[in-house]
């Protein structure tokens, strides 16, 4: 009898009538849903009066923020992550699954080493139960959950939006330190919402989310930065909102319709104070030696000098282009220098991470340790310059080292503005290369 069923067995496997479910042999692919608990611990003011405008639904409560990701196998056994945000699609590669010896459990590690963070922790049955580690911070440890199967982000539901939100937004910020400008670009379809907000240090990415009735959710996460928006659109038509970044920051907005809003230039921000006409500086690159401006290799050339830290989105944005354009446009007589402002206290630390983001981002010009990622610090790093507004700045030099130009933050490709930026940075870089 036993052979009998072992034959009958083998035919079903032969003609195809019998199918396994998943092949894999560790997580299965697909889509999953995660979710992120930010419920903040630090700062801001007080966000009690928008408590009505949370979700109230088993799906989504509140301070969880959303996000999707796809789970891809390169074969049966090796797979990576693609982080999903709108337009964008952030492959993370860094993946390793495998069983705990001692808990005799399955367990995984999802690792984001430019951004020195990573998610840890338990599968089972379709579910992954850990955090989200971010090195850099203390004690800075997000529980995170994903489910498998589930292709939404903040709720299946459908309920019909009060207005079209579509369009540019005045916005205003506060948090404990005081408030600052915004400008809120949003694209509605029916319930599907994304879009970003710009600041003068920046642009918070590729949001995504729904607008249900008179609510609005947005967030994004790309393994380093978890930014999570809600608002109430007011009888009106303006709207309030929370924002919170991970668990550690949170501000009020308000926003009003203005399709021709317009932050402050971004080349009037920063600029020499008086009685400086050029820079100077010497700082050490990760490998400890020290690189000045003055150095014989950056003379009688155009210069551009980066500052930034691993850690910055924004910066992260700026890098990418630079080195997208070098590879472009390659030229004897342009140099880039990166000067790195960063989290660590620990300066061996803080080398390992410029190192990773060098490494990772395949940049071709030196990266210097130039002090704390503090803007204060920075300060007093540069002393010419009138502050250190945002991460990132960036100075135009000419070949008789005068600067012709401070961009001051830095709008990601989520924005109309990096378009523009582009076409602004070549033509200057191009002029001062022709004299």
């Amino acid at each position: 009898m036993r052979r009998y069923i072992l034959i009958i067995l083998s035919a079903y496997l032969l003609t195809g009538c019998f199918t396994i479910e998943n092949r894999h042999t560790g997580i299965p692919p697909g889509t999953w849903r995660g979710t992120l608990d930010v419920n903040p611990i630090i700062g801001g003011p007080p966000v009690a009066s928008l408590e009505e405008q949370q979700f109230n639904y088993d799906d989504t409560p509140p301070n969880y923020l959303p996000f999707t990701f796809d789970i891809i196998y390169e074969n049966e056994k090796d797979f990576y992550i693609e982080l999903i945000n709108g337009a964008e699609r952030i492959p993370v590669k860094e993946v390793s699954f495998g069983r705990d010896k001692v808990t005799n459990k399955d367990t995984f590690l999802i690792e984001f080493p430019i951004y020195d963070a990573y998610i840890e922790g338990i599968y089972n049955e379709r579910v992954m139960q850990g955090h989200w580690v971010v090195n850099y911070k203390h004690n800075y440890a997000v529980p995170f959950v994903a489910k498998y199967g589930k292709n939404y982000r903040f709720t299946q539901l459908k309920e019909s939006p009060v207005m079209d939100v579509s369009g540019k937004w005045a916005v205003q910020f506060e948090d404990a330190d005081g408030s600052y400008p915004g400008v809120g670009v949003f694209k509605q379809e029916g319930n599907h919402l994304t879009g970003t907000f710009l600041t003068e240090t920046g642009d918070y990415r590729y949001l995504e989310g729904t607008i249900q009735k008179n609510k609005l959710f947005l967030s994004v996460f790309d393994g380093s930065h978890a930014f999570l928006f809600e608002a109430k659109i007011l009888e009106d038509e303006t709207m309030i909102g929370s924002f919170k970044s991970g668990k550690h920051y949170q501000a009020t907005w308000a926003g009003k319709r203005d399709d021709t809003v317009k932050l402050a230039d971004p080349n009037s921000l920063t600029y020499l104070k008086e009685g400086y006409d050029q820079i100077e500086f010497a700082f050490p690159n990760e490998e400890g030696q020290v690189i000045t401006f003055g150095d014989k290799r950056y003379q009688n050339k155009v210069k551009l000098v980066q500052i930034f830290g691993t850690w910055c989105p924004n910066c992260r944005d700026e890098t990418r282009f630079l080195v997208d354009y070098l590879k472009k446009h390659p030229s004897k007589d342009l140099e880039v220098i990166g000067l790195a402002f960063e989290q660590y206290k620990d300066p061996n630390k803080s080398n390992a991470a410029i190192k990773r983001y060098k490494q990772g981002m395949e940049i071709p010009y030196e990266l210097l340790l130039a002090g704390a990622a503090n803007k204060a610090e920075a300060a007093k790093a540069l002393p010419m310059l009138n502050h250190i507004l945002a991460y990132p700045t960036l100075l135009f030099i000419d070949k008789k080292n005068k600067v012709r130009k401070i961009h001051t933050g830095f709008s990601g490709p989520a924005t109309e503005d990096y378009e523009l930026f582009g076409k602004e940075f070549e033509a200057v870089i191009t002029e001062m290369l022709a004299e």
